[in-house]
């Protein structure tokens, strides 16, 4: 039983250590900040921009599907659809698409991209000086059978 134990220790141990458990952490708690970060412009920016046409607080805005209408809260009565609040949603959700693109993921393409194409040049010119050292030696090859040949015909 304590082998048994000591394996699955062990396992949850080797789990952890993996690289991929503490980058999704970083990520979680990177993420976390950064929806803080992403709120607040929302709030502060974007709904009073939307709110020079209407309210400032986009959850305020709603459509009534079975009136009447009355009230907030608890005491509200009739069905309401709180579009308001889904397009506040969607623009937090499109900031930080668009943040996490433009600042992380097209920065981090554009250099793998660039690593990529260094190692594919660095081959390329080890492979010409590969070729040229075949050739190099093709040549001292073709020369000491010249050197023999010469040397034997001279005797």
């Amino acid at each position: 039983m304590s082998e048994k134990k000591a394996s699955v220790w062990q396992g949850f141990k080797t789990f952890l250590m993996r690289g991929n458990v503490v980058d999704l952490a970083v990520a979680v708690v990177i993420g976390a900040a950064f929806t803080n970060i992403v709120n607040s412009v929302v709030k502060g920016i974007i709904n009073p921009v939307i709110g020079a046409v209407g309210t400032k607080n986009l959850d305020s805005y709603s459509s009534c599907l079975k009136g009447p209408c009355t009230g907030t809260g608890d005491s509200a009565t009739g069905v309401r659809i709180l579009w308001g609040s889904v397009l506040g949603a969607t623009l937090t959700f499109v900031i930080t698409a668009a943040v996490v693109y433009f600042l992380m993921v097209l920065p981090m393409s554009k250099y793998l991209a660039k690593v990529e194409a260094r190692r594919k040049a660095k081959e390329g010119t080890q492979e010409v000086i590969e070729v040229t050292e075949l050739e190099v030696l093709k040549e001292i090859r073709d020369a000491l059978v010249a050197q023999r040949s010469s040397g034997h015909s001279e005797r």
